[in-house]
């Protein structure tokens, strides 16, 4: 297996990407944010100390998907077309997914998962008055599409 981001000598470098067609590409990240049934309710009415949490994750989430390429050194810089944040309140969990849309080189793998892991850190800051034991747990892929490897979809139960 040839790895991509390391040249003949062994340094990293980043990829050259401008013999790549530009297609269409979509990536779908979820993470999820362990806290207490008390947490939760304390969300659903708006009811904690630091404001709206779930409005505060969105944002730094989509912010995140924007600012990759400043926090993962290999990563291209990519024309984000558009980023959905969803919070899905469980009875003790938020499930947290985020969408990142491009049309360009290469994927947005790396944005929807950096976006659902500062999402879930925005809403750790936002609860930790509240429930410091909170984690944040499951990064990770569920699909992406587009480029030239084609289509991907976590398989049930990895």
């Amino acid at each position: 297996m040839e790895l991509t981001h390391v040249d003949a000598a062994g340094s990293a470098r980043m990829v050259d990407v401008s013999g790549k067609d530009v297609t269409v590409r979509e990536a779908v990240a979820s993470a999820r944010l362990l806290t207490t049934p008390e947490v939760i309710d304390l969300l659903r009415r708006d009811g904690l100390p630091k404001g709206d949490a779930l409005a505060t994750g969105r944002i730094a989430g989509i912010a995140a998907a924007k600012r990759t390429p400043d926090l993962i050194p290999l990563c291209h810089p990519v024309a984000i077309h558009g980023v959905t944040v969803d919070l899905d309140l469980d009875v003790d969990s938020v499930l947290i997914t985020s969408t990142v849309r491009t049309a360009d080189r290469t994927g947005v793998e790396m944005e929807a998962m950096t976006s659902v892991a500062v999402a879930g850190l925005a809403l750790y800051d936002m609860i930790k008055a509240v429930d410091r034991s909170a984690v944040l747990a499951d990064i990770r892929l569920e699909r992406k599409s587009g480029g030239r490897r084609g289509d991907y979809v976590r398989p049930v139960g990895a």
